[in-house]
């Protein structure tokens, strides 16, 4: 009951308001569609078999790929590796078994057709992610797929089941 009345507020909310700010009291920007708290807890993307699995994908659209256990970014209308180390190892249990529903969406904006589980309409406000210090110290059990903003090196850190990469200028 909990989940069903939450996912409403944040329905409702995000039709209203257009901004969002989860884990604090207040928003840092006006320019974010979502925020995030400071409490050493990352944004985790979706779990995909393999991207044949991702139908009509965008660009800017983010995943992890079980196939190879690496985070991707679709960009310039092709897939893009975000993770460097080739040895990522994630346990997929969790999320073998279970079906997602293509229909599920949540919009944040003027809804559109864009595909995805979270769909961020704004073009003119961003996303601001989770930040962290030194992540790959604070955060004790990472996720797979999980993503952070790095405080201390000013960077996206993304973790891709065994190792934390960074991604600067």
């Amino acid at each position: 009951m909990k989940k069903i009345v939450l996912t409403i507020s944040l329905m409702i909310s995000g039709c209203i308001y257009s901004q969002i700010a989860i884990g604090k009291a207040s928003l840092e920007s006006e320019s974010s569609s979502i925020e995030f708290g400071n409490a050493n807890k990352g944004i985790i993307l979706p779990w995909v078999p393999d991207l044949s699995s991702v139908q009509n994908a965008v660009n800017g659209t983010l995943v992890f790929d079980l196939s190879d256990k690496k985070i991707k970014l679709y960009r310039n209308n092709s897939w893009a590796d975000l993770s460097i180390d080739a040895t990522g190892a994630a346990d997929s249990s969790l999320q073998d078994a279970l079906n997602d529903n293509p229909a599920a969406k949540m919009a944040i904006g003027t809804p559109t057709t864009t595909p995805g589980i979270l769909v961020l309409e704004d073009n003119d406000k961003a996303m601001i992610l989770p930040k962290v210090a030194s992540p790959h110290l604070n955060i004790i059990s990472p996720a797979a797929g999980m993503m952070v903003y790095d405080t201390v090196k000013k960077q996206l850190a993304v973790f891709n089941g065994s190792v934390w990469t960074f991604w600067g200028e």
